[in-house]
């Protein structure tokens, strides 16, 4: 039976299915899926084909929502991710003055203003999904999406009334699960930095040495890096790399200590989607942006940067990719396929989505005219 390539995509006023077979040349696409809404990120659940999502409205706030039809009908959770208080570390982003005055704690709950990512558990986890969101905060859920419970520990995380909103909030956007330890777990704050566990969440230790903080007054703080995006290869699970808003690191020993993989190698150190090949775990891919000031393509020539040794040496490709192009790629919005040769596809935030049939060597549209683009990814069925 031929497999179908589902390219899952999230854009600021709704989501769209892309459907094809294994070749990736003709492809289908459903109607637009909650229109008007931002939907923030759309994934199906490998261990049982349920379709999840998160989104947000400027009227009616954060929801989450799961389809186990392909997106053909929509089911709010019963169980929405909430908070119950404030957190008793003071309020996310303030100062540490603020959070250890002894003032009273607002009586007030915070509200739940994105939900940046949902990542379904591992293959021996049924039912657990994970999601992150912004105030910072870690979300679980044990019954397939139908409600969600606070990580606490994390919520009153001692460092919490110290962390920073970056441009886009005080979002937990990548959630990394160890495949061989239900344990340890790895989350990533915008802008506070990479925390793991290794007690299943009771207790998060920040793990940020050698990253780069160029903005903040200390250099090599220990948190307070805006870390774009955190990714994993299960084959590997002691090797990590992230892409930051100060350059690209890989880490070899469970983020224990980082190594800048781009200095010198890289014409920024600005960008923010990390993709690790699916059946190559030193092949990484990374676009790149000129600065942080000017967000927009290195050279104005769109363009992916891919390594085969682990961020060792690094090339540059641009084939089929558009010049005089000023564009963005969001955290969310590169992914890799299962399939061999792997498929690659990035989204922009100009509302084109490109990929690729041949690990990345070259690159064609795939669709054009979409809102901009928050969160690209693929389920082979």
């Amino acid at each position: 039976m031929s497999e179908k390539v589902n390219v899952l995509v999230g854009t600021d006023k709704g989501g769209f299915i892309f459907t094809s077979d294994q070749k990736r040349k003709e492809w289908s696409v459903s109607d637009i899926m909650f229109k008007g809404w931002k939907m923030m990120h759309m994934v199906m659940d490998p261990r049982d084909g349920r379709l999840h999502a998160s989104l947000s409205h400027f009227v009616f706030g954060a929801t989450t929502q799961y389809s186990d039809d392909m997106g053909k009908t929509w089911t709010q959770s019963p169980g929405l991710p909430r908070f119950s208080r404030p957190s008793v570390s003071g309020r996310p982003g303030g100062t540490p003055e603020e959070a250890y005055s002894g003032r009273p704690i607002p009586e007030t709950p915070e509200q739940v203003l994105q939900i940046w990512n949902i990542e379904p558990g591992r293959a021996d986890e049924p039912g657990v999904l994970y999601a992150g969101a912004q105030p910072a905060s870690l979300f679980k859920s044990t019954d397939r999406g139908e409600s969600w419970e606070l990580n606490e520990n994390l919520y009153d995380h001692p460092h919490r009334g110290q962390w920073m909103s970056g441009a886009g909030g005080l979002c937990l956007h990548s959630i990394v699960l160890d495949p061989r330890d239900k344990n340890r777990m790895y989350i990533a704050i915008s802008a506070a930095g990479v925390y793991r566990t290794d007690d299943g969440g009771k207790t998060w230790n920040a793990r940020n040495k050698n990253t780069l903080a160029d903005f903040a007054a200390k250099t090599y703080p220990e948190f307070g890096q805006c870390v774009h995006k955190l990714a994993i290869h299960p084959s590997r699970p002691d090797v990590l790399f992230q892409q930051n808003h100060c350059g690209v690191y890989r880490s070899d020993d469970c983020a224990e200590d980082w190594i800048d993989i781009g200095e010198d190698k890289l014409p920024s150190r600005f960008g923010f989607p990390m993709v690790v090949h699916p059946h190559e775990p030193e092949t990484i891919y990374v676009m790149l942006e000129e600065s942080d000031q000017f967000r927009m393509s290195v050279d104005g020539q769109a363009a992916v940067w891919r390594s085969r040794d682990g961020g060792g040496n690094w090339e540059r490709i641009t084939k089929g990719l558009p010049e005089k192009a000023h564009m963005v790629t969001l955290r969310e919005a590169m992914v890799a396929d299962s399939l061999k040769p792997a498929g690659i596809y990035a989204g922009t935030n100009t509302g084109q989505l490109f990929y690729s049939r041949d690990d990345g060597d070259s690159w064609e549209l795939l669709a054009d005219f979409l809102p901009p683009i928050l969160s690209v990814e693929v389920a082979v069925t």
